[in-house]
């Protein structure tokens, strides 16, 4: 760890107080989905993230009234000076219609970091972290945190489910990820709708109980499986959460596969 970044101020410290970041830049990633780069109130400040961690944006409507949701920022907790946040835009969604319609300068409300999974290096020999669409953020966050940490010998694979290979989020960053440690981070990328493409690492089709037999090295207490998704991905790999503080039972394609709750946990 940078020791000069570890000892920056943090911009989020916890607890209920809101601050306003201003908007630096936009870049559009897909049709749908933004990366959208924050300032912190100072160039030396670092988020105040850990892994893995989110926050909770808000803005104030027309009438009064608070739109408040989370998201999980994928730029590196020890980076100074901005946050960097991908969003996809959904039809009827408050939170992102009005975040596509920020500019540069202008602000969003934030608070956080709010802790999902304290990440605790070599915890397990290898994870398995199961995504689809936008959950692929606080997987990226996981395998961003082990793979800087050389110290950190976790072997990581990502099955990460898309509806077409223009939506997979992320692919140029995992792919250089998994080129740089080959022997640690492996990817496979599942799309919706056919394709023709010559990437052996993109598959046809759905991440199915049958996938899973096949990719999952089956349950150990070595291992930890990591799932984060729209609520239809959950329902059919792990169960929904009952709440943000609820896991719920283990269901699903895992369940029936033998995992049992304690080695599954939901973002």
């Amino acid at each position: 760890m940078n020791s000069i970044a570890s000892e920056a101020p943090a911009a989020l410290k916890g607890g209920d107080e809101w601050i306003d970041l201003k908007l630096k830049e936009v870049k559009q990633l897909s049709h749908d989905t933004k990366l959208l780069t924050f300032e912190l109130p100072s160039p030396d400040a670092r988020s105040g993230l850990t892994t893995a961690s989110c926050v909770m944006t808000k803005f104030v409507t027309e009438k009064g009234n608070n739109v408040i949701r989370p998201y999980t920022p994928i730029s590196d907790n020890e980076q100074q000076g901005t946050l960097e946040m991908l969003v996809k835009h959904y039809d009827g969604g408050k939170m992102s219609s009005h975040i596509f319609e920020l500019k540069p300068q202008d602000t969003l409300s934030f608070k956080g970091p709010i802790q999902k999974w304290k990440w605790e290096p070599n915890s397990f020999k290898e994870i398995y972290l199961l995504g689809g669409g936008t959950g692929i953020t606080p997987l990226y966050q996981l395998i961003h945190e082990i793979l800087k940490n050389e110290k950190d010998q976790t072997k990581i694979k990502l099955l990460y489910g898309s509806k077409t290979v223009d939506d997979i989020l992320l692919k140029p960053e995992l792919d250089a990820l998994a080129n740089k440690h080959p022997d640690q981070f492996k990817v496979r990328y599942f799309v919706d709708k056919a394709t023709k493409v010559a990437d052996q690492k993109i598959t046809e089709g759905f991440i199915t109980k049958d996938v899973l037999s096949k990719e999952l090295s089956g349950p150990s207490d070595d291992i930890h499986i990591f799932v984060c998704g729209p609520p239809p991905f959950y329902e059919a790999v792990s169960g929904n959460k009952k709440s943000p503080s609820d896991q719920g039972e283990l269901t699903g394609a895992l369940a029936e596969l033998g995992y049992n709750k304690s080695q599954v946990f939901k973002f």
